[in-house]
């Protein structure tokens, strides 16, 4: 399958979950929780605040390992511009944001970040429920983010 088939699926229209597509065509599919999507609303808010820009939740990219779908995206003006006629993102924006669930592994997310980094992304954002972010770029974990973005605003009422 391709990504393109899946958009025009219309079984698959208003899913209650998640969808990304594997390497192998293959459809995988994640639902989220009512706390995960509650958090995933308030990052794009924050991120929308504080950054300008353009805030993408559930954006498709595609990836060297088919397409992939972070939680949250911010990406510049220029990046918008240069993606809004694709169906989906040939490259990523310039910061992907992925919210942890129980049942994510720590392999499984940093294969994440890697795809990630590797189709565009300048950094990669991993957030834990309990608010504690990890920062990624190509040099690896990073203490120090080039968005001058703060997420505490998140998980003030969480």
């Amino acid at each position: 399958m391709r990504w393109q088939d899946v958009l025009a699926d219309p079984s698959l229209q208003n899913l209650p979950y998640k969808i990304e597509l594997n390497e192998k065509g293959v459809i995988e599919m994640s639902p989220a929780s009512f706390s995960h999507s509650r958090l995933q609303a308030k990052i794009a808010v924050q991120l929308s605040l504080q950054l300008g820009g353009e805030v993408f939740t559930e954006l498709a990219i595609q990836t060297s390992q088919g397409v992939r779908v972070p939680d949250v995206a911010w990406g510049s003006e220029s990046y918008t511009l240069m993606h809004q006629a694709e169906l989906w993102a040939s490259s990523a924006p310039e910061l992907c944001v992925e919210i942890l669930s129980s049942s994510n592994t720590s392999k499984d997310m940093l294969e994440r970040v890697e795809l990630f980094l590797q189709a565009g992304a300048i950094e990669v954002w991993l957030v834990e429920e309990n608010g504690t972010v990890s920062q990624y770029d190509s040099t690896g974990q990073i203490t120090t983010s080039r968005f001058a973005a703060n997420l505490h605003h998140c998980f003030a009422s969480h």
